[in-house]
This record gives structure tokens, C-alpha cells and sequence, in this order.
């Protein structure tokens, strides 16, 4: 099937430049009269040139004047000329490049919560940022050339055949290999070659990102080596990359460079002969000087226009990134009159299936939440409890059935209802660059210092403020100022507090946390939870004993559900992971008395 053929890259570009779309063609149109400014001098000085070999007496300065100011006027102007078009290219790229990041932000911030989860903030930014700062770069500088790269040789390959056609075939012999050496370079493989160079640059600089946001967490858990491992071998993939497009293009950019150069090679042994063959060399010599100095002009413009084509190629695979983010399945916005009035949870027959996976995560669930009932998930990893918990959150649609928030499908709810709604703590608490008020508030607007104090007093993070110098006020990531996963966590539990949803869904929340963080995380959890609607996950099975009913899944679909005394008395898939749990927890603390007294080998 073949591909459906794409617009010329600065079409692709006009819908971003807003109001300054004429600044592009004012641009091409004052490149391209520089151009011809440009060449002028080269024709004026020939003239003057010659009329200094062919004069048979006294040279009259007069005569030769009014070419030489000429000359300098037109070099001159055609300066002022080109400026102005850079003018108009520089502020016309702005507008894109603004116009670019606002449109990717603005699309990205409506993506429905799972698109990051498929992609790294590291990526994220490269793709935008440094996306729209090399279409910058591309339309401001490399697209005055475009004009130029192709008047300019028009112009001088009508003058290489009006001056000396015989001289002019000469000089036009490096020029058509060099466009045959850059016809084998730009090929499909070569267009390969740059996308997979791309590709690895995009995916090494996206690595590196989140490799130094993790540094913290890293020294934190002594994983240093093991987390370099990615960023390393996205290096190696670059480097090999690296090493594979510079042999690909080693022997044909050397001889092209080599061959652009040589005009004058083919030029001397054509004049020698005109010469022998001449009673008078004044015109040969005038000849043979201005294709001297009109040849590096086709290798400078060829130069440009081999350039342009790579950075057009570039300028296209960035809008193509940008476009294939944002070409992301966007969910449907409730109508804004429908409002939840009760605070109930339920599944109905609902089915859900990762993109690009033939298994279901979730294969018809129906159960539902009662207002103010707690209810737990338990069961293997990969067995899709996480999941179900972000489909309530609207993280993804579903493939087949409801959703429900208060009797209402969330695909009806408004999306700032929806998440009023809902509170969620999952097992990664993100805290953001900030001080810690500003990470408790956040979302919630209006909040008073009393709030606040009670969040910090119920989560368990009283003493994380206290013993930090700056109290609330406190950046974080700033002057070594880290949090461990616990201690995050209790923020995150504080935020949550204040945001006073009610239903709630907790997903491993205490996950990464020591005994202490955790025996503190699970007392704020039960105040979180206090009159609220939540969905609890955990594989500790000691944090769910007193929940209102406990639901087993397993391979996407619930295998049993109760309570923990009617599941242990059932005997069935719950009763052997709360035995593999309690055989688990004593040889734990056997191993740790034994330690203790001595009683082990060494």
C-alpha cells in the first residue's frame, strides 16, 4: 500500500504562523532579489576586467567608474536586501515556534490521563520544545536559501553559456557530479539513515532527562549502576548510529567536497587551448577570471541547497513527531449540566485492552461501591487491578460496558467534575518542583491555613515539615532538599486530604515505604478514607482485613469476593494468599530473631 504523499513541509507549517503568514513569501521574494543582487558585482567586475585586458592605451579611470560603483552598490543593497528577508524569516519562525509549542501544550494538556502513562515527560519535551526550536532554526535561516538556491543557479547557468560556452561546459563538469554524489546521498537509505539518527538522539536525550530527574531516588535505593544501564545503552545505540551515518556518507561527501572544489581543474586546460588558437588572449583571460570567480559560486549555492534539503528533511520529521504525539485517541467531553448526585462507584460489564495487545486487562468486571463503602483489590501482579482503578479515573475508555460515577457513565461526566469527584494516591506520588504549600494546594483553590494544618496533622507530615528550615515554604528539589518515597507519599496523602473528594482511589500507596513510613501511611489512609467512597489496592493483606468487602482478581476477571473472615472461610484462591502472606511474615521475623540472638551461620 503505498503512502498517502505529504504536503510540502512549509505548507505544514502556515496553520501555526497566526497573522505573519505573509512574512514567508516577503521573505522568499527579497532572498531571491538578493540573489540576483549578489551576482551583479561578479558581472561588473568581468566587464571592468575586460575592458582593462582590452585596452590598447591609457586606462581612464572614468569609463571604469560608474561598473565599479555599481558594484559596490548593488553588493551593497543586496545585503540590506537579504537582511530584510531574514527579518521576515526570523519573525515568522518565532510565530511558529510559539505557535507550535502552544498548540502541542494546548493538545496535550486535553490528553486523557493515560497518554502519560505511554509517554515520558523527557520525551515529551523534546518532541515540543526542541522540536519547535529546530523548525526555528530552519525557517528562519535555512529558508532565505530556498529563493536563492534556486534563482541563483538559473542566472549563472544562462550566463556560463552567454560569456564562453566552451569554458562554460567546463565549469559545469564538477557541478554536475557534485549533483550526482548529493543524489546518492540523499536516497531512501540516506532519508532512512537520518530518521534512525534522529530516532536515537530523540530517544538518548529523553533518557538522559529522566535519569538525572531520578538521581535523588537513585542514590536513595543504591541503584545507581543498574538505572545507568538504559541511558548507557541509548548512548551506545547513538554512537553506533553516529558511526553508521558518517560511513555511509565518508567516501562520497569527501569526493563531493573534492570535486566542488576542482572547477579550476577543467577550467586551465580549456583556456590553454583557446589561448594557442587566439591572436588575442585579452578576452580568453577576462573569460577564464570571471568563471574563476563564478564556479565557487555554484559550489556555495549547491552547499546551501544540500543543506536545505537536510533541514527541510529534519524540519519534516519534526512536525511528523509532533503530529504522530498528538494523533492520540481524545475522549469525548461530558455535557457540562450532568452532575453526580451520590457518590457510588460501579463497573458494568466492562472489558479493556492495552493498544497493541490481543489480552484483555480487564474481561467483563461488573461490581459496584456503595457510597461511604471500602472496598479492596487483591490478587497477583498483571492481574489488573491497577487498571480497573485508573478506568475509574477515566485514565483510558473503556472497550466495552460503563463506567459509572454517582449512576452516571463517566464519559458523560465533565472532565474538572470528574476529577472534583475523584481523589487518587497511586504507588509513584509525583511532587513538583515547588515549595510544599504549593504541592499540598495544588488543584484545590481557596484553601485556608486551618485546611492545611489538618491535612499535614491527619497524613502523618508534621514532622516532616518541622524539621525541614523553611517550614511550608520549603522548596523542593531545591539546595539538597529530597524527600524519601515515604515521606512523599504522606504529602501526597496531605494533598489528597485537602482536595476532599469524595471517593477515592489508592493504588499500592504504600508500596516504597519502610515499616515506620508505612505504620504512618496506613493511619492517614484510614483518615483519608473516613466517610469517603474508596477502592483500595495492596498486596499487603494485613491493610485490607477490615475492608468492607475484598475483591480477588485474577487474569483481568474477579475470582471471589467477601469479606476477609468469609473469604479465609471459603478456603479458595484468597485463603492461599493470606496463608503464603502470614508464612511469608513469620519467617520474616523469625530470620530477624534469629539475627538478633545470634542463632544463624555464617
Amino acid at each position: 500500500m503505498s503512502k498517502e504523499k505529504k504536503e510540502f513541509v512549509l505548507k505544514r507549517y502556515v496553520p501555526y504562523m497566526g497573522k505573519k503568514k505573509a512574512l514567508l513569501p516577503l521573505s522568499l521574494i527579497l532572498s531571491g532579489l538578493a540573489a540576483i543582487l549578489n551576482i551583479m558585482p561578479f558581472v561588473l567586475v568581468w566587464y571592468i576586467v575586460r575592458y582593462i585586458l582590452s585596452a590598447p592605451g591609457a586606462i581612464k579611470v572614468s569609463d571604469i567608474s560608474l561598473y565599479a560603483w555599481l558594484a559596490c552598490g548593488s553588493a551593497v543593497l543586496g545585503i540590506i536586501v537579504y537582511y530584510g528577508g531574514l527579518m521576515s524569516s526570523h519573525l515568522a519562525a518565532f510565530r511558529v515556534e510559539v505557535g507550535l509549542q502552544k498548540a502541542g501544550m494546548k493538545k496535550i494538556m486535553n490528553m486523557p490521563l493515560g497518554f502519560f502513562d505511554e509517554h515520558s515527560s523527557g520525551k515529551l519535551r523534546k518532541i515540543v520544545n526542541e522540536g519547535a526550536g529546530t523548525t526555528h532554526s530552519f525557517l528562519a535561516h535555512q529558508l532565505p536559501d530556498l529563493a536563492g538556491s534556486i534563482i541563483s543557479p538559473i542566472i549563472l547557468l544562462v550566463m556560463l553559456f552567454v560569456v564562453e560556452w566552451r569554458m562554460g561546459i567546463a565549469s559545469l563538469v564538477p557541478i554536475l557530479l557534485g549533483f550526482i554524489t548529493m543524489g546518492t546521498m540523499m536516497n531512501s537509505k540516506g532519508r532512512s539513515f537520518q530518521k534512525q539518527y534522529t530516532d536515537s538522539l530523540e530517544q538518548m536525550s529523553s533518557e538522559a532527562v529522566e535519569y538525572i530527574r531520578g538521581i535523588p531516588v537513585v542514590k536513595t535505593f543504591g541503584q545507581s549502576i543498574f538505572s545507568f544501564k538504559r541511558f548507557h545503552q541509548s548512548i551506545i545505540r547513538y554512537r553506533d548510529m553516529v558511526n553508521a551515518y558518517v560511513h555511509l556518507w565518508q567516501k562520497s561527501m569527501s569526493f563531493y567536497t573534492i570535486i566542488m572544489q576542482s572547477a579550476a581543474f577543467f577550467l586551465i586546460p580549456v583556456a590553454v587551448l583557446m589561448l594557442g588558437r587566439t591572436d588575442n588572449p585579452a578576452p580568453v583571460l577576462a573569460d577564464f577570471i570571471f568563471y574563476i570567480l563564478i564556479s565557487p559560486m555554484f559550489t556555495m549555492l549547491l552547499m546551501k541547497s544540500m543543506n536545505f534539503k537536510e533541514k527541510t528533511l529534519i524540519a519534516e520529521q519534526v512536525i511528523d513527531r509532533l503530529d504522530n504525539l498528538l494523533d492520540y485517541p481524545m475522549m469525548s467531553l461530558g455535557r457540562s449540566e450532568v452532575v453526580p448526585d451520590e457518590n457510588s462507584l460501579e463497573f458494568r460489564n466492562v472489558a479493556f485492552s492495552y493498544k497493541g495487545s490481543d489480552k484483555k486487562a480487564v474481561d467483563q468486571i461488573s461490581f459496584k461501591l456503595k457510597a461511604g463503602e471500602h472496598v479492596a483489590l487483591v490478587g497477583a501482579s498483571g492481574g489488573g487491578k491497577t487498571t480497573m482503578a485508573r478506568l475509574a479515573a477515566r485514565f483510558w475508555d473503556v472497550d466495552e460496558g460503563e463506567v459509572l460515577v454517582g449512576g452516571i457513565n463517566v464519559k458523560e461526566v465533565p472532565k474538572k467534575r470528574l476529577m472534583d469527584e475523584i481523589s487518587f494516591v497511586f504507588q509513584s506520588t509525583k511532587l513538583f518542583k515547588g515549595t510544599l504549600r504549593e504541592n499540598i494546594v495544588f488543584g484545590k483553590e481557596g484553601v485556608s491555613d486551618k485546611d492545611i494544618e489538618k491535612a499535614i496533622e491527619f497524613s502523618q507530615s508534621k514532622e516532616i515539615i518541622e524539621k525541614l528550615p523553611d517550614g511550608l515554604d520549603t522548596v523542593i528539589g531545591s539546595k539538597g532538599t529530597y524527600l524519601s518515597g515515604g515521606e512523599q507519599q504522606r504529602i501526597a496523602l496531605a494533598r489528597a486530604m485537602v482536595k476532599n473528594a469524595p471517593i477515592v482511589l489508592l493504588d499500592e500507596a504504600t508500596a516504597f515505604a519502610d515499616p515506620e513510613n508505612e505504620h504512618l501511611i496506613q493511619k492517614a489512609l484510614k483518615e483519608l478514607s473516613r466517610d469517603k467512597t474508596s477502592l483500595m489496592i495492596a498486596h499487603r493483606l494485613t491493610s485490607v482485613q477490615d475492608a468492607d468487602r475484598i475483591l480477588v482478581v485474577e487474569a483481568g476477571r474477579i475470582a471471589e469476593e467477601g469479606t476477609h473472615t468469609e473469604l479465609i472461610e471459603k478456603g479458595g484462591l484468597y485463603k492461599s494468599m493470606w496463608d503464603e502472606y502470614q508464612a511469608s511474615a513469620d519467617w520474616k521475623i523469625e530470620a530477624k530473631e534469629a539475627i538478633a540472638t545470634g542463632e544463624h551461620n555464617d
